[in-house]
């Protein structure tokens, strides 16, 4: 393959993943075009590899990041949806998605580059570490930090709670003898535990 036809062919899902690391559309074209110009210069050693396009996008994640902490400031950029003609249901989902974006924009660094790779680009904990430089662990406790933070800014809403109607209650005619109450079983008594977040995708499904 050459250079021309990967950078059209792959040109397009390197912007959007460059728009959902940065939240800034004009800068994720600028990084595209920095990484595709240095992969230019040195694209017969990239084409060899085994995955030309894994290569490609580590040199984009690592560009983000090295322009991330050159930033003298860190505002968060946030991607602006436009708005659609629609109905109520509609104007809701985008809402929530603009509500959750801003979230996922305050993260950390790495954190919110975890949350992009595995969720929006649907790649696993071993090519997110490859892309990334670091181990397939190091990438879970990114996402269970991340989506702990997440949880804790965005919790679910609770579900409502109907009360039982009330009945009159009847006087019995005669008062039957009382019996021993047996002792309540510490294992009845017990709160069920809740299911502690594990960062997997089926855990976050909901969040993201």
């Amino acid at each position: 393959m050459t250079f021309e036809e990967y950078a059209y062919a792959r040109g397009p899902a390197l912007v959007r993943l460059a728009r959902l690391l940065t939240g800034d559309e004009h800068r994720a074209e600028d990084l595209v075009q920095d990484v595709l110009a240095r992969a230019y210069a040195r694209w017969r050693r990239i084409a060899r590899t085994e995955q030309p396009d894994q290569y490609v996008r580590r040199m984009l994640v690592n560009a983000h990041h090295s322009w991330w902490r050159r930033r003298s400031s860190h505002e968060i950029a946030v991607p602006v949806f436009p708005d659609r003609a629609g109905g109520a249901d509609e104007a809701t989902a985008l809402a929530e998605r603009d509500a959750m974006w801003r979230l996922v924009a305050s993260l950390p660094l790495r954190q919110r580059t975890v949350i992009v790779l595995r969720y929006y680009e649907d790649l696993g904990d071993t090519a997110i570490a490859e892309l990334m430089g670091c181990s397939a662990g190091t990438v879970r406790t990114h996402a269970m930090r991340a989506l702990a933070s997440l949880r804790s800014a965005h919790p679910p809403t609770p579900a409502a709670t109907t009360t039982p109607a009330t009945t009159p209650a009847t006087t019995p005619a005669t008062t039957p003898a009382t019996t021993p109450t047996a002792a309540t079983s510490p294992t009845a008594a017990a709160p069920l535990a809740a299911a502690s977040p594990s960062g997997s995708a089926s855990a976050s499904t909901g969040v993201l």
